[in-house]
């Protein structure tokens, strides 16, 4: 299967595709210790409520287990831990080892190590796998589908919360200004350092090179997901879905 980046190589960034990975786990180590200060006062409505009530959309219950995919400094699995009520059913992956070292703050699951496009779990271990705006931060959607889908047993779900931009040239221009210009030169005062600038600066960067939502709708329906659909608050936030 050809590979599938979420967006084109950023020169503002990094200038080639082989330096993705490497530029990004930096960033995020760089940026770790200032990431959930950024979120409370700039999370433009994506909270924990509207975390914890796309978890249970999904069907999380008490007894699953579940896969959080770059889960940063824990935002999506703080809610799961109070749906499931076991931490330890919790499982966090990153590849951000700063990051990680945040998420262990509040959260008592395991946390591993590792990229998406290679999960090191058992076949058929997980009952849902989720990312929280993290999606544009792969390298491969392609590969990281099937790893999704090799890791959730029969019947298990997916649900991948991300931001795109609306239809409207009104509405690009407003989210532009805000997320490409307001957000990064705020987060600077806010994180107190250039790394959180530069964060968010590739936050939005990488919204607005990615690809289209149709293309990651494909993506899962390609590594032999049904059920795929995507749901739309206010032209902005999306939660793509999906069965095993």
């Amino acid at each position: 299967m050809n590979r599938l980046p979420p967006h084109p190589p950023l020169p503002r960034h990094y200038d080639q595709d082989t330096r993705r990975e490497g530029f990004v786990r930096s960033l995020f180590d760089r940026g770790a210790s200032a990431y959930d200060q950024i979120d409370a006062v700039f999370s433009f409505g994506t909270g924990p409520r509207y975390r914890r009530d796309a978890l249970r959309r999904s069907g999380l219950a008490q007894g699953q287990r579940m896969l959080d995919v770059a889960v940063g400094t824990g935002l999506v699995a703080r809610e799961a831990q109070r749906v499931l009520r076991n931490p330890g059913d919790i499982i966090g992956l990153d590849a951000s080892l700063g990051m990680l070292n945040a998420a262990r703050r509040n959260l008592v699951g395991p946390l591993v190590q590792a990229r998406a496009e290679a999960i090191p779990l058992a076949d058929g271990s997980i009952d849902l796998i989720t990312v929280g705006y993290a999606l544009r931060h792969f390298s491969d959607l392609n590969r990281t589908f099937i790893e999704f889908r090799r890791v959730l047993r029969p019947g298990g779900r997916v649900l991948l919360l991300e931001i795109d931009q609306p239809q409207s040239r009104v509405g690009q221009a407003a989210l532009r200004f805000y997320l490409g210009g307001v957000v990064p030169a705020l987060s600077r005062w806010v994180g107190g350092s250039r790394d959180a600038r530069q964060m968010m600066q590739y936050f939005w960067d990488t919204i607005a090179e990615c690809i289209p939502p149709e293309s990651i709708e494909g993506a899962l329906a390609g590594a032999g997901f049904s059920d795929v659909s995507c749901d739309v608050q206010i032209g902005v936030f999306r939660a793509y879905r999906a069965s095993a």
